[in-house]
């Protein structure tokens, strides 16, 4: 059996995984990357109020972490494609739940913020 991780505990390692897969682009970087890979530019126009250097800084992390790669074309002009890992593409099960939480949930979350008004 492998080593336990906790989440919970300060030192963990399991925490950085966590906040990358809690980073604010992550969850629509991969979501994006589903049905197959696209080139940045495709990736800018499916992620909208992404801006190209957090984009670009997504990408390289998620690929250091091993989730996506990048595919360099020896063409002119030159051609890069992202695309998931089979490690990333084991991401999409779970953020699929999340997301299908979030988006059946939403009139829930906008009922209590009203309720709170200021918040």
């Amino acid at each position: 059996m492998g080593k336990a991780y906790n989440v919970m505990a300060a030192t963990c390692p399991s925490r950085m995984v966590l906040h990358r897969i809690g980073a604010r682009w992550t969850v629509f970087v991969v979501n994006a990357l589903e049905d197959g890979p696209r080139r940045f530019g495709e990736l800018k126009g499916h992620i909208r109020d992404i801006t190209p250097k957090v984009l670009t800084e997504t990408l390289r992390s998620l690929e250091a972490d091993g989730l996506v790669s990048r595919h360099e074309y020896d063409e002119n002009p030159p051609r890069v494609e992202y695309a998931l890992t089979p490690l990333g593409r084991s991401l999409l099960v779970p953020l699929r739940a999340v997301r299908r939480w979030a988006e059946e949930h939403v009139p829930d979350i906008e009922a209590a913020r009203a309720r709170r008004p200021g918040l």
